[in-house]
This record gives C-alpha cells, sequence and structure tokens, in this order.
C-alpha cells in the first residue's frame, strides 16, 4: 500500500497557518505573555513565607484549620528545598491555562449541551485533543510561538480542555429534565433557565470538571518545561537529563504538593459556590462537637479575606522596605541591568560554558536569563527570537541539520574551542575492538546496542543517518535513544561490572579521564573531520547588543581550562553550577577582564582608543612575553592591536615596507646590525626597554672542560658535531655562521642546526635528562638558565660582539600615527626580575595560553598598566 503522506499534510498545513496568520500568533503571545507576567509578579513579590501564609488562610477558609497546618507545611518544604521560585513559576502558568481553559470550556461545554449537532462533532475533537500524546502538543506550540512560556500555556490549554467540556456538558444534560419544563411552565426564559436552574444544579460536576483540567494543566505544564516553560518543568527535566535523582525528587515533590493542594481546594471551591454545597458544609458545621468543632470551624468569607488583605499588605511593606540587596557584584555596568536570554544543552562543555557567562555577564551588569532546552527546542528558540544566545553549537558536522535549517535567522559569532572529536567509545578491557570496523559482528558482546545520547543531539543523527549504515551495522545494533547522564550512568555500572558496553561519546570529555576507554577509529571519516564548538545568536543579536557579541567572538578556552571548569564546576555539586564557576574564577584571576573587557566601564580609555597597531614578534621568550603583555595593556586602553609572528628578516623587510607599526625585540647594535643598516631609512629607534643583553653557547654544567667557546675545539665528537641552533635568519646565526665559528676555528668541526627556539629547548630539556652532552645557542636574559644548570662558554675573542640592549622599533610613520603609544613605548623600561618572573608566568601557564600567563602577571602587578600606559584624567 502506497505511502499516505499524513505528517506531510500537517506540516504544510502547520507552515501555512505560521506564514499568513503571523499576526494572531503574536497578539495570543503578547496577551498570554502578560497575563502570566501580572500573575507571575504577584506571586513572586511576597516573601514565600507571608505567601504561604496567604495560601494557608485561604486553605482554612475553603477546608479548615488542618488543611491549612499542612498547607503551610507543604509550601514551606517547597521554600526549603529551594524550589520556590520554580514552584511559583508554575503555578502562575497553571492559573493563567487554567483560567482560559475554563473560559473556553465551559461555553463550549455548555453549547454542546444545549445542541446535538455541537455535541457530536466536538466528541471525536476532545477524543483526539484527549488522547493524542502530550509531546506532540509541544512542536505545533514552538512553530507558532517560539519556546518560553506562551507555548506551554497554549499546549497546555489544548491538552486540559477537554474533560472541562465534557464534565459542563454532563453536568447540564444530568439536571432533572422536570425542573426545567417546570421552569418554562412558569414562562423562564431559555437564558433564566440556564442560569438560575440548570447551571447551579450542574455546578458540583461542573466543578469536578474544572478540578481536572486543573490537574491536568499541571501535568502539562512540567511536560512543557522541555521547551522552556520554565518552573518545575524545568527542574524535573533537568534532573531526568542529568540523572539526578537528589533534584528529580524535589522536584517531583515540589509538585506534588502543588498539586495536591490545588486539587484539594477547587474541590472544596464547590461548597463555597454552590447552593447544594453551602448547605451541606452548613450541616457539617452544625453536626460537629467539641474539640471537632473547632478543627472544622471555618472563618466566614470577610474574616478569610481580611486576614489575606492583611498578609498582602505585610508583604508588600516588606518588599518595598526590606528588599534584598544581595547579589553578585558588578565590577563594571557595561549592561545596565538589559536582560540577556541564554539556552543551554544539559551537556558539560554547555553548562559550564553558559554559567561561566552568566557568572562573567552579571559581573558586567546585565541580568541574564537561563534556560536549559533539547536541541531541537533551542535552535527553534534561537530562530524565532526567543533565546538571545548559546554557547554550544558543534559545526559544522555535528549540529549541520539545525544550522542549514534555521542559519538564515542566526549568527554565528565564532569558534571558542576547536579539536573536537565525535566517536563510539568502548572500555580498554574489551579486547580486539579498536576501530568501528570492529564492531561487526560483535553484536552479541554489546547485546546488540549502542547507548546514545539526546535523540535530537546532532551526533545520534549522524549515528543514525551515515555512521550505521557506511559500517553496516544497521541489522546489528539498536541505537538506544536518552540522554547524557543516561548513557554516562550506563557506562559506570558496565564499568563497575567489567561488562562489554559501547557508548556514543565526544572529545573533551571527562569520561575520558575516569575510565580507561578505547576511542574507536572511524577509517572511513562517516563522523567527518571534527567540529569546532562555536557562540551563537538569534538575527540581529549584535546589533542589539554588539559589546557582547564582541566578547564572545574573542571568547576562547583552552582544553586544560574547559576541563578544569567542567571539573570544578562538578566538585560543586549539583545546582550550584555558579559557585563551582565563582570558584574556578578565583584560581583564574583577570580572566573575567580578558573574556569582557568593561571599555568605558573599566579601565581608562587612552586618546587614541580604537586605534589598531600592527605588531610583528619573534617566536623567542622575551619577545613572546612582552607582545602579549603589550597586547593586554593596549586592549585595557581601548586599543584593536593584531599581532602576528615572523622570522628576523621577514619581520625588518615588512616593517620597513609600512606592513608592521612596531616590534619590541631589536638587539642592537650588535645582533641585528645588518637588518638596521640595510633598513634603517624606513624604521624609527623608539629606544631601549631592557639593557645588559648578551649572545652566547651554553653547555650543561655536568660537562666537564668546557668553559669557553676555544674549548669546544677537538671535541666534536663528544656534542656529535653539532651545536643546536634557532632560527636561521636571526642575527646571533648569521654571526656564530659568519664570524664566531671561523674565530675559533670550529666551521670545520662543527654543523649548526637549524632550528626554531621551542625545537632547540625541547633538545635541551631532553639530552639534560638523559645527562648527554649538548651544545645550543642561547642568549641573556632567558628563562632557561633559571630552570637548568649552564655554562655560559667565555668568548675571549669577542666574535658575538659587545652586549646589545633590546629596543623597540618601529616603522617611520609610527611616531605620527601613534603618538601616545609611542609616548608610552619611549619612557617603558623593564627590570632583569620584572623580565624573568613574566617570561616564568608565560612558561606556567603552558602551551596556547600565554595570555592567561600574562594576565596573572599583570595581576600580580597591581599598577602596571598604569605605569606603562599612563592615561591623564
Amino acid at each position: 500500500m502506497p505511502r499516505l503522506e499524513l505528517g506531510s499534510w500537517i506540516q504544510s498545513g502547520v507552515d501555512f497557518l505560521r506564514d499568513h496568520f503571523e499576526w494572531l500568533f503574536d497578539f495570543i503571545a503578547k496577551v498570554v505573555q502578560g497575563m502570566y507576567d501580572g500573575v507571575h509578579d504577584v506571586l513572586a513579590a511576597p516573601d514565600p513565607l507571608l505567601l504561604a501564609g496567604i495560601l494557608a488562610v485561604l486553605a482554612w477558609w475553603l477546608r479548615g484549620l488542618v488543611p491549612a497546618v499542612l498547607a503551610f507545611a507543604g509550601f514551606a518544604l517547597i521554600d526549603s528545598i529551594q524550589q520556590w521560585d520554580e514552584a511559583m513559576e508554575t503555578l502562575s502558568l497553571v492559573l493563567v491555562a487554567g483560567a482560559i481553559t475554563i473560559v473556553l470550556a465551559v461555553p463550549l461545554g455548555i453549547w454542546a449541551s444545549r445542541n446535538r449537532a455541537v455535541s457530536a462533532v466536538l466528541r471525536p475533537v476532545l477524543d483526539f485533543m484527549q488522547t493524542m500524546p502530550a509531546f506532540v502538543y509541544l512542536i505545533p506550540g514552538i512553530f507558532f510561538f517560539g519556546v518560553g512560556v506562551v507555548p506551554g500555556v497554549i499546549a497546555t490549554i489544548v491538552f486540559s480542555m477537554p474533560p472541562g467540556v465534557r464534565m459542563t456538558e454532563l453536568g447540564i444534560r444530568q439536571v432533572d429534565a422536570e425542573l426545567v419544563e417546570a421552569a418554562d411552565a412558569f414562562g423562564t426564559t431559555p437564558r433564566r433557565t440556564l442560569l438560575r436552574v440548570q447551571l447551579p444544579l450542574a455546578l458540583p460536576t461542573i466543578m469536578a470538571g474544572v478540578n481536572q483540567a486543573i490537574m491536568l494543566a499541571l501535568s502539562m505544564v512540567v511536560i512543557a518545561g522541555m521547551v522552556g516553560g520554565g518552573g518545575l518543568g524545568s527542574s524535573v527535566f533537568e534532573a531526568i537529563s542529568s540523572v539526578d535523582v537528589a533534584l528529580g525528587f524535589e522536584g517531583g515533590i515540589a509538585v506534588v504538593i502543588l498539586a495536591m493542594y490545588l486539587d484539594r481546594m477547587t474541590g472544596a471551591l464547590n461548597q463555597r459556590v454552590s447552593p447544594l454545597g453551602r448547605r451541606a458544609l452548613a450541616k457539617e458545621a452544625a453536626g460537629a462537637t467539641g474539640g471537632l468543632k473547632v478543627l472544622r470551624w471555618r472563618p466566614a468569607t470577610s474574616v478569610a479575606m481580611v486576614g489575606v488583605v492583611v498578609l498582602a499588605l505585610v508583604a508588600g511593606g516588606l518588599n518595598i522596605f526590606g528588599g534584598d540587596d544581595s547579589g553578585q557584584k558588578v565590577t563594571a555596568d557595561v549592561g545596565k541591568g538589559r536582560t540577556v536570554n541564554l539556552g543551554y544543552i544539559n551537556w558539560d562543555e554547555g553548562v559550564a560554558s553558559t554559567y561561566l557567562w552568566k557568572e562573567i555577564l552579571e559581573q558586567r551588569g546585565f541580568k541574564p536569563k537561563l534556560q536549559t532546552y533539547d536541541v531541537g527546542a533551542l535552535f527553534t528558540g534561537m530562530a524565532s527570537g526567543d533565546v538571545d544566545m548559546q554557547t554550544d553549537a558543534w559545526l559544522p558536522a555535528t549540529h549541520a541539520s539545525y544550522w542549514k535549517q534555521y542559519k538564515n535567522q542566526l549568527e554565528d559569532l565564532g569558534t571558542w574551542y576547536d579539536k573536537t572529536s565525535l566517536e563510539v567509545a568502548v572500555p580498554s578491557y574489551v579486547k580486539g575492538v579498536k576501530t568501528l570496523d570492529d564492531l561487526k559482528g560483535k553484536g552479541g558482546t554489546f547485546k546488540g546496542k549502542i547507548i546514545g545520547i539526546e535523540p535530537g543531539a546532532g551526533e545520534m543523527k549522524l549515528m543514525k543517518d551515515k555512521v550505521l549504515p557506511d559500517y553496516d551495522l544497521n541489522g546489528e545494533y539498536t541505537l538506544v535513544k536518552g540522554s547524557t547522564a543516561g548513557m554516562l550512568s550506563q557506562l559506570e555500572r558496565s564499568y563497575a561490572k567489567k561488562e562489554p558496553v559501547a557508548v556514543t561519546l565526544w572529545s573533551p570529555h571527562w569520561a575520558y579521564s575516569k575510565y580507561k576507554l578505547t576511542k574507536l577509529e572511524d577509517p572511513k571519516g562517516a563522523f567527518g573531520k571534527g567540529d569546532g564548538i562555536h557562540a551563537i545568536a538569534r538575527k540581529g543579536f549584535s546589533a542589539k547588543e554588539p559589546q557582547i557579541a564582541q566578547w564572545m567572538k574573542d571568547f576562547k578556552l583552552s582544553e586544560k581550562q574547559l576541563t578544569s571548569l567542567e571539573a570544578a564546576i562538578q566538585d560543586a555539586g549539583k545546582g550550584k553550577q555558579q559557585d563551582g564557576v565563582r570558584a574556578w574564577l578565583k584560581q583564574n584571576p583577570g580572566l573575567v577582564d580578558k573574556l569582557a573587557p568593561a571599555g568605558d566601564a573599566g579601565a581608562k580609555k587612552g586618546k587614541q582608543a580604537g586605534a589598531a597597531p600592527r605588531i610583528g614578534y619573534f617566536p623567542w621568550d622575551e619577545d613572546v612575553a612582552t607582545t602579549y603583555l603589550w597586547k593586554n595593556v593596549l586592549e585595557k586602553r581601548g586599543y584593536k592591536p593584531s599581532i602576528k609572528q615572523y622570522d628576523v628578516g621577514s619581520m625588518f623587510t615588512g616593517m620597513s615596507a609600512g606592513q608592521i607599526d612596531v616590534e619590541f625585540d631589536g638587539w642592537l647594535p650588535n645582533a641585528q646590525k645588518q637588518y638596521w643598516d640595510r633598513y634603517k631609512k624606513n624604521l624609527v629607534d623608539i629606544g631601549p626597554w631592557y639593557d645588559k643583553t648578551s649572545l652566547e653557547i651554553a653547555v650543561p654544567s655536568y660537562v666537564k672542560d668546557v668553559k669557553s667557546l676555544e674549548d669546544l675545539k677537538g671535541k666534536a665528537d663528544m656534542f656529535k658535531g653539532k651545536i643546536i641552533g634557532i632560527e636561521p635568519g636571526t642575527g646571533e646565526m648569521q654571526l656564530l655562521n659568519s664570524k664566531v665559528l671561523k674565530a675559533y676555528g670550529l666551521d670545520k668541526e662543527y654543523q649548526v642546526t637549524n632550528n626554531a627556539s621551542p625545537a632547540m629547548l625541547a633538545q635541551l630539556q631532553r639530552s639534560y635528562a638523559k645527562k648527554e652532552p649538548v651544545a645550543v645557542v642561547l642568549w641573556t636574559p632567558h628563562w632557561a638558565y633559571n630552570k637548568y644548570e649552564l655554562t655560559k662558554l667565555a668568548d675571549p675573542k669577542k666574535a658575538f660582539g659587545a652586549n646589545n640592549e633590546i629596543r623597540s622599533l618601529g616603522h617611520k610613520s609610527f611616531p605620527d600615527k601613534f603618538p601616545e603609544f609611542h609616548g608610552w613605548l619611549k619612557n617603558w623600561h623593564m627590570s632583569e626580575q620584572e623580565l624573568a618572573s613574566l617570561e616564568q608566568s608565560v612558561q606556567e601557564a603552558g602551551k596556547g595560553n600565554v595570555e592567561e600567563g600574562v594576565q596573572k602577571w599583570i595581576d600580580a602587578h597591581p599598577g602596571i598598566v598604569d605605569k606603562m600606559a599612563p592615561v591623564k584624567s
């Protein structure tokens, strides 16, 4: 039988409605959002225990003293487990959705009770609404209204309306027909018969329908947490996605307490509003005696109203005069209180980076709001403008399908982490499985399962659409859909029992540190070449918040930083992500200023703020350290420097041509004399910032009888005929080859190897560890003399020339083009201790973390920025 494209027809219908009735959906969204905001403002304003008291008074009025006490105790418990704010968000959603549902359901029920044709049409519609899985309603809700409160409310209304309509119709139809006929006989109009006879008698049944509608609304509101509905639904969804038993139980018990309160109160409301209910209540009170009479006594409506008003006034007064001013300290008020909506997927790197930026934005005066989403809902929410930004988009492969669908509504703010990979991993104790090819024929070993993560994740789509088919694993393995936390829990259980298990994983991930795992090789490249982790935003975000957009474009974290941040959050415990971030930032001083430079709100701007000098540098320790130091200082002064590495010849050529504005490592008058003599007509000597330099060859101190360059003669075999050099274009290397070796008769005996400075240092480290003789090209100052015991070979013939100064050199236009920066450089000097400590800080920060090392050094030298680059107020 040919396939019926029912789903495609529905999709087309949804697209048509969205494209042609957007104005209507926008209007509905504004109304619903406005109702929610109003209700939530009322519920969120009072102190939790005062509002609990108000709700307890209502319970006393409706049900009696014991229910009032239990209600207060229940809400106090919600507050004690820190679920109060979420509970009030959920209660707001339920009240708004319940009110709209009742307003729509009761008239429809009345209409159906008075018209058989309407009843016949409504019945299958209500059946459809009531039996369709609740999750399905979220899909059109997202398409029509985006993510957040509104789709949750709309889906809740649709899901909870059927019992309200059915029970209203049933209640009216059950009214004794003779009573209706009697009313007609006395000349009562149909309208008055409905209002005075049918509705009062049907009210208990209608209230039962209202009760059921509210209960269904509460259950749907929890589900709506998946699409950013907030409240207890988000707590439960987060607990499910992270397999957090504690959070799940706390969110669940809060839902139970709220459900019991709403159920009991709406059930008891019938006794207060219907004639039959009031009569039964009066009869019950009259029959009570002694202590039972006290327990069953309920305050009159006027007394209860006075109690509620008094508590509300007290709550309002406390809110005005005793507001809590505590909160995140604003270090630079860039945001002026503007709200930024951050969405995130509940993956470790997503949680870590999002809470990091929450902390940073709060320190910069913004008010970020966080919400966790499923992947599909997050991209949809950004495309619709409900979410401003997220930091965990894996591109170009993992989230390619979402990017392709929504890229016209999004902005790519750049990659903040690179070198990722997607993979299937197995424990290292599983033998004979090293590649994805090795999984073939071993389905029995793994029980025919590969444990996956969230079904909407890009990796899961890749697994289903490409990886499994490419390796012919489709019939043999089932890709189990679940959550990241569920996958990790299964990995932990199987690992503890030494059972074979195959899981979808990615790098970086802390699981590789905790367990010994084998990443299965992907010889066919089915997973692609790996992704960068991107920050992406809704279209127009950069125009609205250019400062945040620029911060995100400059945002980078190394693997060491990211994994340590994730570890800090793990150590802080569930629900304390921001505490973990703050602890991590204390261990990384200055990082906030680096990631989010405050501009006018922070350090003083220079007179030429916005200028963009082009700075060149050599891969030499003193040059790398000082170049990144000036980059940091200039950025604090509002400049926009660009830096680029060169060899010596290229540096002077480029600077002479005006392609480079300035560099800080000119060794003059000797080491770089030939370059200075050739290009000095187009250059300017800004001045020295460091003196007492020297060029030399050094050997480890354990090499005996080699104290000078003359002692190298005849000892080539000891050093394998090599002197380990650096970049061939450097002045020192040219001096060594053209003059030094010849002066000491070493040019026939030794070969000077051309290397990069790091390669020379790596060879020195290897030889030193093995206590092997080695001769290396070095210079002073250099941190190697602090790390190793080395002998500087004396130069009695002065072949290396006199000592040099380290000078700042620039293109001849530099003083006029950047007069403020030029003035700073003319007055800049560093002591041997300052330079050595700066180089050491850079070394300790590790490869790729130069800026972190520089920032730590700046933090350890307060006032250094003002000393190097003074700005008059």
